[in-house]
Formats: C-alpha cells, sequence, structure tokens
C-alpha cells in the first residue's frame, strides 16, 4: 500500500510539473506567427538596389553642371566616365607673421573647413605636402563650375587670414576610380 500511495504521489508530482511546464511555455500558433513577422520584416527591409549605369551618371553629372565625356578601354572594352574637378593648390600666403597662438587657431580652423567641405560632399580628397615648399598643399573640388571651386577654396580661414592663397585648375579624372 504504501508502494502504491508513493507511485500515486509521484506519478501526480511529474504530472502536475508537466502542467506547470506547459503553462510557462507561450502557445507553439504565438510563436511560429512571431517568428513569421520576424521575418517578413527582415525581408521588408532587404532593397534590391540596382547599381546606376555609366549612362545614367552621365546624364546626372550634365543636369548638375558637370562637364563629361565618356570612352571605352580598348583592352577591358569598359566604358569610363571622365570627370572635370577642380584641383586647389594651397601656396604659402603673403601674411605669415601670426604669432603661434594665431597661427595654431588659423591652422584648426583651416582643418574644419577642409573637413566640412568633404562632409558637404564639395571636397573629395585634401592633403598636405610633404616638403616645406611654396606650395603647401592640395584639394581636389567636386563642383561643376571653377567660379564654385574658387569661392569654396577662397572661404578658407587660411586663405582669409592670408596664411594661403589659391592657385586652382580643371583637372580630368575617371569617376569613381579608386586611389591605389
Amino acid at each position: 500500500m504504501k508502494k502504491a500511495l508513493f507511485a500515486l504521489s509521484f506519478l501526480a508530482i511529474v504530472v502536475s510539473c508537466k502542467e506547470e511546464t506547459k503553462a510557462n511555455l507561450p502557445d507553439i500558433k504565438q510563436v511560429v506567427e512571431e517568428e513569421t513577422t520576424k521575418q517578413q520584416d527582415t525581408v521588408k527591409l532587404v532593397e534590391v538596389v540596382k547599381p546606376k549605369t555609366t549612362q545614367q551618371i552621365k546624364q546626372e553629372l550634365k543636369e548638375q553642371g558637370f562637364e563629361v565625356f565618356d570612352y571605352v578601354d580598348e583592352k577591358t572594352k569598359d566604358t569610363v566616365l571622365m570627370q572635370q574637378y577642380f584641383i586647389a593648390f594651397l601656396k604659402s600666403g603673403p601674411i605669415r607673421t601670426q604669432n603661434e597662438e594665431e597661427a595654431a587657431q588659423i591652422q584648426k580652423e583651416h582643418l574644419e573647413h577642409l573637413g566640412k567641405m568633404y562632409e558637404l560632399g564639395y571636397a573629395d580628397i585634401s592633403g598636405p605636402f610633404g616638403d616645406d615648399g611654396d606650395i603647401r598643399g592640395i584639394t581636389i573640388y567636386n563642383v561643376p563650375t571653377l567660379k564654385m571651386a574658387d569661392s569654396l577654396a577662397k572661404s578658407d580661414p587660411a586663405v582669409k587670414a592670408g596664411r594661403l592663397e589659391i592657385e586652382i585648375h580643371p583637372w580630368w579624372a575617371a569617376k569613381g576610380f579608386p586611389l591605389r
């Protein structure tokens, strides 16, 4: 009798544990619905973006006022799109007599200006030369006109202060080709 009572008690505990575990588990239909919704949301986030053709890029640039032309590379048979940029040579200016503190402040503002030009998409690359020559550095402006490049270059605090002066030239480069 003790054995039967013990067996029944044990069976009751096992069954109640199973029921308690079931009660704590979410409904399987709810889990499937939630997972399906998550997958659908994920699928919605993935958007296929077709790369633009050379001709589409060329047309967009022309509409923005850029000078462009293209040619077919004989070796690869790819169409290469050339765009006119403006390269600004930053040369030593006539006023370089600022004290160390003033020169440091002008340099800080100069670097902030170049950073802003890059962030806004007006300049693609800037940097100083490694020697101590008259030409201190360059900036390549990605704008449609010489007038715009000149205006942006002359708004540089170092140019305004006379520490640098600008010499700008039109410059052609293949669109989208990286530096190596």
